[in-house]
């Protein structure tokens, strides 16, 4: 069998469906070609190559996939098997996600450059949220209390101003069978709920959730209060309001970056989220300090 500019025998194939991970048979840039991983579906993450560099179904096209590697492919030969992880991209949220930097796959860069250095190699990944740390949680629900998705079953402080509410996932209602209280980790669960066919839950304060599906919400908000930026310019002439958008056109040195740099020191928020796309790496240090 020719696939790509390599010949691959129909015994490897085999093997590769058999064990649910491909072949890549075409190699272009980020954007790799996979025979043998037919039970894989649209937007699931795979494992590229001997490295395990994390990537994402694009297309399928019969025995065909393409996927959308998210890290550098030189060295990346074809031949090499793709693993099938049978989930979506995913991000973690809980306890933790306040003063931390991360890449685009929420991938740690402060832990990593302690365990790597300055120079992160290929494939080198880490829990998202320390699993290992002990957050203090506080019921706000007991036993017995029936609750629905988006109830609050607790509060934990994350930091001095910041206080992360425990919600009851999306999809999820019963009645609380089991609730915790104290020093514990994201590992451990903090309720038990037993939903209506009888089926015991158990919730943590960290859950996973797709990061192509929208998050649910109850109702929004209308806009009727001003976000103070701490630019006189900006609150006088182009007033933003809270839960509203804004955008800064302009040209190269026409201050776009300082302007970010003083809506992050000053605005009237309670929290900042600078996400850098393009962005110039000592600009992004300079917003981030």
């Amino acid at each position: 069998m020719q696939l790509g500019f390599k010949s691959i025998s129909k015994v490897n194939l085999m093997e590769a469906v058999n064990k649910k991970y491909g072949i890549i048979n075409r190699i272009s840039g980020p954007v790799v070609g996979v025979s043998g991983l037919e039970e894989a579906r649209l937007h699931d993450m795979v494992l590229v190559g001997e490295g395990k560099l994390v990537g994402e179904v694009i297309r399928m096209s019969g025995q065909q996939a393409t996927i959308q590697v998210y890290e550098e492919t030189s060295g990346l030969k074809i031949g090499e098997p793709i693993t099938g992880t049978g989930h979506p991209l995913i991000a973690h949220l809980g306890p933790g996600l306040m003063g931390q930097i991360f890449d685009g796959l929420q991938r740690p860069l402060t832990k990593l450059a302690d365990v790597e250095g300055n120079f992160l190699k290929r494939g080198v990944t880490e829990d998202s949220l320390q699993q290992d740390k002990k957050w203090k949680f506080n019921p706000l629900v007991k036993t017995g209390d029936i609750v629905h998705a988006g109830n609050i079953l607790g509060e934990v402080p994350e930091t001095q101003s910041i206080t992360h509410r425990v919600m009851v996932p999306p999809h999820l209602s019963g009645e609380i069978v089991e609730i915790r209280e104290g020093e514990l980790t994201l590992a451990e669960w903090v309720a038990k709920i037993k939903t209506e066919d009888g089926k015991i839950i158990e919730v943590g304060m960290e859950h996973v959730w797709p990061v192509r599906s929208a998050r649910p919400y109850k109702r929004r908000l209308d806009l009727a209060e001003p976000l103070v930026t701490g630019k006189r310019v900006i609150d006088m002439f182009f007033p933003i309001p809270k839960g509203g958008s804004a955008i800064i056109p302009g040209g190269f040195g026409t201050g776009k970056t300082v302007i970010q740099q003083s809506l992050a020191r000053w605005s009237d928020v309670d929290v900042v989220v600078y996400v850098g796309c393009g962005e110039r790496g000592n600009e992004m240090a300079e917003v981030l300090m």
